[in-house]
């Protein structure tokens, strides 16, 4: 396979596509509605409750985790529904388990969000 010349254009080009992705799981992803308002809501938490800088970073990897396993589980599901309309057990099997990933990255990220949290709202009670 030849490979092409470096070409800044198609660098810029890239990031196009890739904002086209983020505008799509926005607007047809339903799951993705879910996500961003619990992101805004640990956004206004994290500045209410004034958490540290690690406490941000990992705050901030959970959600950026937790909605790229979304893109990518949308990804998938489109994927699957392309090359295979009807319903078939290794598309179900597919598609359960690329849910099952967001599900688990959700999970972490409560769980590492109750740890941060929980703490500082007992402390304000």
């Amino acid at each position: 396979m030849k490979q092409e010349k470096f070409s800044l254009k198609k660098r810029f080009m890239s990031f196009k596509y890739a904002f086209n992705g983020l505008k799509i799981l926005i607007w047809e992803e339903q799951n993705a509605w879910i996500h961003i308002f619990v992101t805004l809501c640990v956004l206004i938490a994290g500045f209410v409750l004034k958490i540290s800088i690690y406490e941000w970073i990992a705050v901030i990897f959970c959600i950026g985790l937790v909605i790229a396993l979304e893109m990518l589980n949308s990804a998938m599901e489109n994927m699957a529904d392309f090359v295979s309309p009807e319903k078939h057990v290794l598309i179900k099997k597919i598609k359960d388990l690329s849910a099952g990933a967001v599900l688990v990255g959700a999970i972490v990220s409560a769980i590492i969000g109750l740890i941060i949290f929980l703490p500082k709202i007992i402390a304000l009670c």
